[in-house]
């Protein structure tokens, strides 16, 4: 009987320390990286996109910026052809999209190039998501795929490329 007023008070103290918890989103900058050197080359201009949201005493500004990108297109607009999107920063370093199409069907995607840094973590991870969201893209036939769980930065940039690829195709 003596330990329950602690117990009561503890609990209380608790439940309100749990329900006054405010996260803070964290910042991503997806930005395309321009390629040097390409055959033929598509630039979209730049934007910048700011929402801010604030919650409780703390304040928080996310930013997504576009920069101009290059994308390479290798062969006519019938018919197959393939096109690389541009490389995209997703925190953890850098990745582009190659998909090759018959008209308007998407026939493989695969990974132009990717750049983690050599970190560990980032490497497993990429390992465990890209095999699961190239068929997704297959299935999909359009860059409205899901993101891979524990794999959210990878899958954003993932999609970026995807989406710039498929727009320089034309699909």
């Amino acid at each position: 009987m003596k330990r329950s007023p602690i117990v009561a008070v503890g609990t209380v103290v608790g439940l309100a320390s749990v329900l006054s918890f405010h996260s803070t989103p964290v910042k991503l900058n997806l930005s395309p990286v321009a390629s040097s050197s390409s055959p033929a080359t598509t630039t979209t201009p730049s934007t910048t996109t700011t929402a801010g949201s604030t919650t409780g005493p703390t304040s928080a500004t996310t930013t997504t910026s576009l920069a101009p990108t290059t994308t390479t297109t290798t062969a006519s607009v019938t018919g197959v052809h393939t096109a690389t999107g541009p490389l995209v920063n997703y925190y953890y370093g850098q990745l582009s999209v190659k998909v090759t199409a018959n008209g308007k069907k998407i026939t493989a995607v695969t990974i132009g190039s990717i750049s983690d840094g050599g970190n560990p973590r980032s490497v497993s991870i990429d390992q465990y998501a890209i095999p699961i969201l190239e068929p997704e893209v297959l299935a999909a036939q359009s860059s409205s795929i899901q993101s891979v769980s524990g794999a959210s930065y990878t899958s954003a940039g993932f999609q970026m490329s995807l989406q710039y690829a498929l727009k320089s195709l034309h699909i």
